[in-house]
């Protein structure tokens, strides 16, 4: 990244936007939002990924779609793979966070998160100088917890799980008058979620399915939204110990589950979101719940590919195998920050790791990525994306059916 960039001031915040990320047509600003929000929020539509697309378009990159595990004896098209571990700040937690910051002007922000989300709204916070707080359960990641500290963010440890996590997050925003930035279950970072999958359609319109792994349901949420009027089927992969979705749609509401152990610990959420259910209860088509040993092999297959991935980061694809179909398929690998990456933001040793990147690298060149995607150029050649628009193209709406249960 180039220096002179990286000591320049951060850009202004906008003026925040509605509930749903749009933001107000007439009227003048009410100014930086201070406290949690009060309204009920408003679901997000495609609209609002399309939106949140150009919002956080300076503080994220576009990510390659690389090249999966080779088709099996049956044969068919290659699994291929969403790099979000590639992502600034490791995850695709960072287009969420970002879009709702943005969106909403937040001048000090509190949140629950089990380490990637806080991770990604630290780089932003750090480079607008924002002051952030960041609830996590005991169980959490000492590696990541030490990154958010070696980030600048202050860390809240609470007993319990997810819900307790949440109820912590919530009372801190208002006895402070922060702004609460949930992980998942909020319109902005639903939409803003909803940019990987956005992503994916505009490079690879072929796309026949589309496999998300779940915990709270934000990035599932976005990528239904983001699929409306394409014939691609969104399947969301639960962990099997944590099938908090497949649970809730079998019952026909939503339903709380015991604290999780799972190994992926992304996705140890234990009800689905306000915002994020009615969403996944209408646009999903399957759901399917793969085992640990299952998340674990598939960590494993992606290392030795090169691609470095968190357990969590590997649910979609154990999920994609599982299934076995023969079919022109994306997994999402949605996140990357294992113990060695963690390592480097606690030690930075150049200006990438620092978590200034969060802006956008001088130059015209600002969506190349070093690696490449596996659509018609090699994978290690120097990757261009397009400015093709993030949205819709006029596809017919593929018919979502009723979505099923796969127990392992």
């Amino acid at each position: 990244m180039n220096a002179a960039v990286a000591a320049t001031q951060p850009p202004p915040l906008p003026p925040p936007a509605t509930s749903s990320g749009t933001r107000p047509s007439t009227g003048p600003s009410t100014g930086p939002s201070t406290g949690p929000p009060t309204a009920t929020p408003t679901a997000p539509t495609p609209l609002d990924v399309v939106t949140a697309a150009d919002r956080i378009a300076p503080y994220t990159l576009p990510t390659p779609l690389l090249p999966g595990p080779e088709p099996g004896a049956a044969g068919g098209p290659r699994l291929l793979l969403k790099a979000e571990h590639l992502q600034l700040g490791g995850s695709f937690k960072t287009r969420g966070a970002a879009n709702a910051v943005l969106a909403l002007g937040a001048r000090r922000i509190v949140t629950g998160s089990s380490g990637n989300h806080g991770i990604a709204l630290a780089r932003i916070a750090r480079r607008l100088r924002v002051p952030l707080v960041v609830v996590l359960t005991a169980a959490a990641s000492p590696a990541k917890v030490a990154a958010l500290h070696a980030l600048g963010a202050e860390t809240v440890l609470t007993e319990g799980g997810v819900e307790e996590r949440e109820a912590r997050a919530l009372a801190l925003a208002q006895e402070s008058g922060a702004v609460l930035i949930p992980s998942s279950d909020h319109p902005l970072v639903v939409a803003g979620g909803g940019t990987v999958g956005a992503e994916v359609l505009a490079e690879a319109p072929e796309t026949e399915a589309l496999y998300v792994p779940t915990g709270g349901g934000g990035l599932l949420a976005g990528t239904c939204l983001a699929a409306i009027g394409h014939p691609v089927r969104v399947v969301g992969v639960e962990p099997a110990l944590t099938p908090r979705y497949a649970r809730s749609l079998a019952a026909g509401r939503p339903v709380r589950l015991p604290p999780s152990t799972t190994v992926a610990d992304g996705l140890r959420g234990q009800s689905p979101g306000t915002v994020t259910y009615p969403i996944v209860r209408d646009h999903v088509d399957e759901l399917i719940l793969v085992d640990e040993e299952a998340i674990v092999a598939a960590a494993e297959q992606l290392r030795r590919l090169g691609v470095h991935a968190e357990p969590s980061g590997a649910v979609a694809l154990a999920g994609a195998l599982r299934a076995g179909r023969r079919e022109q398929a994306v997994a999402v690998v949605s996140g990357g920050n294992t113990p060695e990456r963690l390592a480097a933001l606690r030690h930075p040793r150049t200006e990438r790791d620092t978590g200034r990147d969060t802006g956008p690298p001088a130059g015209p060149d600002r969506r190349t990525d070093a690696r490449t995607s596996a659509v018609g150029t090699p994978r290690y050649a120097a990757h261009q994306a397009t400015d093709r628009p993030h949205g819709h193209h006029n596809n017919p709406l593929h018919p979502h059916q009723h979505p099923q249960e796969h127990t392992p």
